[in-house]
C-alpha cells in the first residue's frame, strides 16, 4: 500500500487528532434512551422515516426488526469504525507484503486512509446512493475503496475478478455505478471493453501498478489519493452525518445460479447488527481481550468473506493480512504458515483442495511414516466423534497421537496457531468434516445467505453436532414453512439481518419476503429437539419425476462422491423424467497458471486405478468406457448408494462421465463453488437426452 506524502502526512496528522477527539463527543451524544423501529429516534441516532420491512428502491429506508434479544441500538458503518478507533486505534489492523516484507498500519491510520479514499470519491463527484463496484482480489485498498465508498455517501459492490466484461457491465449499470475500482491491467481491460455502455461511470481507478495506457478520467491509486485533499473535512462529515442506520449502503450481487445476479440491498443496520451478533455466535475475542488474526483471500464480493474479513475485522479490532492474488493457485498455505493465523475460514472447495494435498503428501510417505499418520488420524476421528464438545476431556491415546504427529501436520498447513476453523457458502461434503477431524481440525459450518447478511445459523465451540450446521444466530429467529410428516420444511428467517430488499426487483422481493416480512430461504431442513438444524435439500434443486416422486439431488451426490473416491463432481439429472440418471466429472490435475482442469488424473485418482489394476493416467483413459475395472467400481459405487435409497425412484439408473471437470470458468460452477444446474442442464443437453433415449 501506498503512504502519504509529507503533505498527506501533515494532514493525516492533524485530521487524526480531530477525528479522535470527535469520537470521544460522538460516543458521549450517542447514548440511547429508547428504541424504535419506525423511522422516530434514539437519542443522537435518527432513524430515516420508513413504513416498510423491505424496499426495491436504493434511496428507501426500512423499518428495523428491533425487539427483544436484538434491542442494541442501531448504528451506521461509521459509527461502528469510529467506535472501534477509540478502543483499538493504536493496534495494528491491516498486513499487506510489499517486497517480502509485511508492512502493517494501525486502526487509526486505516481509519484515515479510509476518510481521504471518500474525499476522493466526493471530488470525482459520487453521488448519493450511486455505486462504487470494486473490481479485483482482496488488499488494502480494496478495504479502504469499500469503506470509502460508505463513508462518500455511495453503495459500494463487489465484482467477482472472474466475471467476463458484460457480467462486470451488468453489475456496474446496474448498480449505477460512478467509479469502479480495479485491480490490475487485466481487469481494466474488461471495464475498457464496455465503459461506453456505462452511463452512470465518471471515472476508473486501478490500484495495483500504474496504468498502462492514457485513458481520460483513469487514474492510479496515487493519484487517486491526491484528488480529494482539498476536499474539506467538514464536507465529509456532513455527508457522513447524513446517513441513517436503516439506509442501503452496500450491495450484494447473487452469483445468478438459477438466473440473472440480483442486487442484494443491505443496510448499515444489517451490516454492524451482523459484524457483532454472527461473531459472538462464533466465539470471537475483542482485540482488546486477545487479538484475533486471519488471512484475507475469499471473494469479497461474497457476503461471507466480507463479512468475516472486512466488517468482522473492523467490530473486534482483528488483524487481517491480505494473501498473494494467486493464493488459490497455491501460495495460500505459504502465506498461512508465515503469518499463523488465529482463525481461517474456507468455503467448501478449499478445504476439498487442502484435504486432497494432504492425501497425496501422505500417499508419498515411506511404510511407517504413512502407518503413523494413518494411525493418528484415526484415534483423532475416533476420539473428536465420541467427544462432541471441543473441551471435553479426551483419552491419553488422542493426546499422544496429537503431540506426536497430528501437531506437525497442522504446522505444516500453517494452522498450527489456529484455534477456529469455519466453512460457509455452500454445503460441505461429511468425508471432508470426517478428514479434518482426523487432524484434529472442527470445522464450524455456518449457514445463511446473501439476503441474511450472511450466518443466520453457525455452529461453534459451544453449538456443535454432526452433520447439523448449528443453531440460530443468537438474536435472530427461524419457522418452518410447510412441514412435512418427517418434520422437514422450509427454513425461514427473521432478524435485523434481514436484507432490505433486491434492487429495482419489487417483484423478487415479494417473493422471498412474506407478508409478514419473513425471509423465505428455498432451503429445506429440519430442527432437533435441542435446537439444531439439519439441511436436507433446496426446494428449486428439488428433482420432481415423471411419477411425481420428489428427490433431493444433494444427499444422492455426495452419497456417490463418498462411494466412489475418483469423482470430482456428481450431478443428478431426471426433473419430469421416468428415471434419474448422473453426470459424473473425474478428479484431474489442474493448470497452475490458469487452474483449468487438464487431461492428467490427480494422484488420487491414479491412485484408485491402481488398486484396481488399471493402469489408467487420463481422463480419456476412462471416459466413454474404455476402462472395464474403473466402470466397474463406479458402478459398485452406484449400486451401493442405491441400496440405501428409500424408494426406486430415488435410484440412479443411469450414469456417464463427461471429458472434463466443471470449472468457474467453464460456467458449471458460481464464483463460490456452487453447481450452477441450469448452465449444466443447457450445457450438456445432447449427453443428457443420449441418456433417456431407447
Amino acid at each position: 500500500m501506498d503512504f502519504p506524502d509529507e503533505r498527506g502526512d501533515y494532514e493525516l496528522e492533524n485530521s487524526v487528532q480531530k477525528s479522535m477527539a470527535q469520537v470521544q463527543t460522538d460516543s458521549e451524544e450517542d447514548a440511547p434512551v429508547g428504541k424504535t423501529n419506525t423511522g422516530e429516534e434514539f437519542a443522537g441516532t435518527p432513524l430515516a422515516q420508513a413504513h416498510s420491512l423491505w424496499t426495491s428502491d436504493v434511496k428507501g429506508s426500512v423499518r428495523l426488526r428491533i425487539e427483544e434479544g436484538c434491542s442494541e441500538e442501531p448504528v451506521t458503518v461509521h459509527q461502528m469504525f469510529k467506535a472501534s478507533v477509540e478502543r483499538y486505534g493504536n493496534m495494528y489492523a491491516l498486513a499487506s507484503k510489499k517486497d517480502n516484507k509485511w508492512e502493517k498500519i494501525t486502526f487509526l491510520e486505516y481509519y484515515q486512509f479510509c476518510r481521504r479514499a471518500a474525499k476522493s470519491f466526493i471530488k470525482l463527484g459520487l453521488e448519493r446512493f450511486h455505486g462504487v463496484a470494486i473490481l479485483g482480489f482482496n488488499s488494502a485498498e480494496w478495504f479502504f475503496s469499500a469503506v470509502g465508498a460508505i463513508m462518500a455517501g455511495g453503495t459500494m459492490t463487489g465484482i467477482y475478478a472472474t466475471n467476463s466484461p458484460e457480467a462486470c457491465q451488468y453489475v456496474a449499470s446496474d448498480a449505477k455505478a460512478n467509479i469502479i475500482v480495479v485491480e490490475n491491467q487485466k481487469q481494466l481491460d474488461k471495464i475498457l471493453q464496455i465503459h461506453d455502455r456505462l452511463p452512470h461511470l465518471k471515472a476508473i481507478v486501478q490500484y495495483s501498478g500504474q496504468p498502462l495506457q492514457t485513458v481520460s478520467n483513469l487514474y492510479s491509486w496515487e493519484e487517486f489519493m491526491e484528488l480529494g485533499l482539498d476536499v474539506s473535512e467538514k464536507e465529509l462529515d456532513d455527508i457522513i452525518g447524513s446517513q441513517r442506520a436503516n439506509q442501503c449502503c452496500v450491495l450484494i450481487y447473487t452469483s445468478g445460479t438459477t438466473g440473472k445476479p440480483k442486487g442484494v440491498m443491505l443496510s448499515h443496520d444489517n451490516i454492524t447488527w451482523t459484524a457483532n451478533y454472527a461473531s459472538k455466535a462464533g466465539d470471537v475475542q475483542p482485540a482488546d481481550t486477545k487479538q484475533e488474526s486471519l488471512v484475507s483471500y475469499l471473494p469479497l464480493s461474497h457476503i461471507a468473506a466480507q463479512i468475516y474479513d472486512l466488517w468482522k475485522g473492523i467490530q473486534w479490532g482483528e488483524l487481517v493480512y491480505f494473501a498473494q492474488p494467486d493464493a488459490l493457485k497455491g501460495s495460500l498455505i505459504t502465506t498461512l504458515r508465515e503469518v499463523c493465523p488465529t482463525s481461517h475460514m474456507g468455503v467448501p472447495r478449499v478445504w476439498e483442495k487442502i484435504m486432497e494435498k494432504i492425501k497425496q503428501a501422505i500417499s508419498e510417505c515411506g511404510y511407517v511414516k504413512k502407518k503413523l499418520v494413518t494411525w493418528a488420524m484415526s484415534v483423532s476421528l475416533d476420539a473428536n466423534q465420541k467427544c462432541t464438545q471441543k473441551d471435553d476431556e479426551k483419552p491419553f491415546l488422542f493426546t499422544l497421537a496429537d503431540s506426536l504427529v497430528l501437531q506437525r501436520l497442522r504446522a505444516e498447513l500453517g494452522l498450527s496457531c489456529c484455534e477456529k476453523f469455519f466453512s460457509g457458502a455452500a454445503p460441505i461434503g461429511s468425508e471432508t468434516v470426517q478428514f479434518f477431524l482426523g487432524l484434529n481440525i472442527r470445522l464450524y459450518e455456518a449457514y445463511g445467505m446473501s439476503e441474511s447478511t450472511g450466518p443466520h445459523f453457525m455452529s461453534s465451540p459451544k453449538a456443535y453436532k454432526l452433520p447439523s450446521c448449528g443453531k440460530v444466530v443468537p438474536g435472530c429467529r427461524y419457522k418452518m414453512a410447510n412441514v412435512d410428516s418427517e418434520g422437514i420444511g422450509e427454513i425461514c428467517f427473521w432478524g435485523r439481518n434481514i436484507f432490505m430488499g433486491f434492487l429495482n426487483m419489487e417483484d423478487k422481493t415479494r417473493e422471498a419476503l412474506d407478508e409478514d416480512g419473513w425471509l423465505h430461504s428455498g432451503d429445506l431442513g429440519r430442527i432437533d429437539e435441542e435446537g439444531f438444524l439439519f439441511i436436507t435439500g433446496r426446494i428449486k434443486e428439488l428433482i420432481i419425476t415423471a411419477g411425481g416422486e420428489n428427490v433431493p439431488p444433494v444427499p444422492i451426490e455426495e452419497a456417490v462422491k463418498k462411494e466412489v473416491p475418483i469423482i470430482s463432481n456428481a450431478m443428478l439429472i431426471g426433473d419430469k423424467r421416468k428415471f434419474l440418471s448422473m453426470l459424473l466429472t473425474l478428479k484431474c490435475c489442474s493448470d497452475k497458471e490458469t487452474t483449468e482442469p487438464t487431461e492428467e488424473l490427480s494422484s488420487e485418482a491414479v491412485e484408485f486405478c491402481r488398486q484396481l489394476g488399471s493402469q489408467a493416467t487420463k481422463v480419456s483413459d476412462i471416459t466413454e468406457g474404455k476402462d472395464k475395472d474403473v466402470h466397474q467400481a463406479i458402478q459398485e459405487g452406484i449400486n451401493r448408494v442405491n441400496a440405501a435409497a428409500t424408494s426406486n425412484a430415488q435410484r440412479i439408473q443411469k450414469w456417464t462421465i463427461l471429458e472434463k471437470d466443471f470449472t468457474v470458468s467453464g460456467g458449471e460452477l458460481g464464483p463460490t463453488m456452487k453447481l450452477r444446474r441450469p448452465v449444466v442442464l443447457e450445457m450438456y443437453h445432447k449427453v443428457i437426452e443420449s441418456l433417456y433415449q431407447q
